[in-house]
């Protein structure tokens, strides 16, 4: 997998770098995953992995060429101030993601909040 930046932009203001970049993955044969992509523009930039966030990653329609976007931070704190959660979500290793328990009956998501959620009496015991 290749890496080439395209541009380069220093956002003084949000302390950052914004990134446009190329990669050609004719090796992978399909458009590898976003964890990769933030490994390869990381090595590229000489960054470490925690300060890059990809936005947007797409692959050309019948090439194996894809385009992106992602922004270098210089501190991990800035990163979380201002990068959206959905965009922090993302870039996180599934190996550090919160495992969320799955519903059987209705195939959901369950939340912490509702396992302990109080039984709300009926009308025969109210009487």
């Amino acid at each position: 997998m290749k890496v080439e930046i395209i541009s380069e932009t220093e956002n003084p203001l949000l302390k950052r770098k914004e990134i446009q970049f190329r990669v050609d993955h004719d090796q992978t044969g399909s458009t590898p995953p976003r964890l990769e992509i933030r490994n390869a523009v990381a090595t590229a930039l000489k960054a470490t992995t925690d300060l890059v966030f990809v936005k947007k990653f797409t692959t050309k329609t019948g090439t194996s060429v894809a385009f992106g976007m992602a922004n270098i931070y210089n501190s991990a704190e800035q990163a979380k101030l201002i990068e959206p959660a959905y965009i922090v979500e993302r870039n996180i290793p599934s190996s550090e993601k919160p495992k969320e328990e799955v519903n059987a009956e209705t195939a959901k998501p369950v939340k912490e909040e509702s396992k302990e959620k109080p039984k709300e009496p009926t009308k025969e015991e109210v009487k």
